[in-house]
């Protein structure tokens, strides 16, 4: 029989994980999963790899991205399923937030060095490669150069929202961010909405139906950081407003020690049977879907 469990939040080097997108098929398939979703930050540049190595390997490969939003002082992640590969609407917006990531580094920078650390932004663009450049990698030169104890710890003093050299980077609205992803014809999920979304009952549940009447699509009920409550939750409002569910590990490889591939959360595995329901949903629709292997 084959597997019947996926994982659809993943990150690779593209962005800010540590294996490469090939990489990445090959350990899920090595995991035994069924298929998983590669869905790097402000960027869909590792698709086309992870697709092939997918191929290779007998496992399947959702197109995924991930984006953030701004929502009244918070960030707010959205991501998207079976994004194309050349969408010019979608593309240029990447392009600009990778323009704005460039520019809250640059200052991030700045004020680090402002605060007697010598750091440059060439050094912190060497760690990132080809990927996308992000506070991830400004935290890993810090911990490189011996002035955190780890990268943790560079977010706590430095990097977070509450960071000495904390910088905010201009972000689209939620609204903004499910249209722009439902428009190139992908299936929005809330990504962990209880990572960010620290508020009460009645306004989470506000602010959810806000977002299903912008074209919000799922949930993602289960995520390393839910607990059964969180998910619970996710489980009620999914059905109150007939959202997919959606679930994945956040897998960044050794950047997130204790975050493994194919789990989301100690012991939690998520069904086929929730992307054989995408699937189905979006088929339905008349969107694009794709055949496994």
């Amino acid at each position: 029989m084959p597997p019947l469990w996926i994982d659809l939040h993943t990150h690779s080097t593209a962005s800010d994980g540590t294996d490469s997108p090939a990489e990445l098929a090959r350990k899920a398939a090595q995991c035994g999963l069924r298929a998983f979703a590669l869905t790097d930050h402000d960027t869909i540049a590792g698709l086309d790899a992870a697709e092939e190595a997918a191929r290779e390997h007998g496992v399947q490969c959702i197109r995924g991205c991930e984006l953030a939003a701004a929502w009244q002082g918070r960030e707010l992640h959205f991501v998207g399923y079976y994004v194309p590969r050349n969408n010019q609407e979608l593309v240029a917006a990447l392009e600009v937030s990778c323009g704005g990531r460039a520019q809250r580094n640059q200052h991030i920078v700045e004020k680090l060095c402002a605060l007697g650390m010598e750091l440059t932004l060439a050094e912190v663009n060497a760690l990132a490669g080809d990927g996308v450049v992000g506070r991830p990698h400004i935290a890993m030169a810090l911990y490189s150069k011996g002035y955190v104890a780890s990268t943790h710890e560079a977010f706590d003093k430095f990097l977070g929202i509450k960071g000495r050299a904390y910088v905010p980077r201009p972000l689209l609205s939620p609204e903004e961010c499910i249209g722009l992803l439902r428009r190139a014809g992908a299936t929005v999920t809330w990504a962990h909405p209880f990572l960010q979304a620290h508020t009460e009952r009645q306004v989470f549940e506000n602010m959810l139906a806000t977002f299903v009447e912008c074209g919000l699509g799922a949930i993602e009920a289960y995520h390393t950081t839910h607990n059964a409550a969180h998910i619970r939750t996710c489980l009620r409002l999914a059905k109150r407003h007939d959202l997919l569910l959606t679930g994945g590990s956040d897998y960044h490889g050794i950047r997130k020690p204790g975050v493994a591939l194919g789990y989301a959360g100690a012991q939690v595995r998520v069904p086929f049977t929730l992307l054989e329901a995408m699937e189905a949903r979006r088929r339905e629709q008349g969107l694009w879907t794709l055949d496994a292997p």
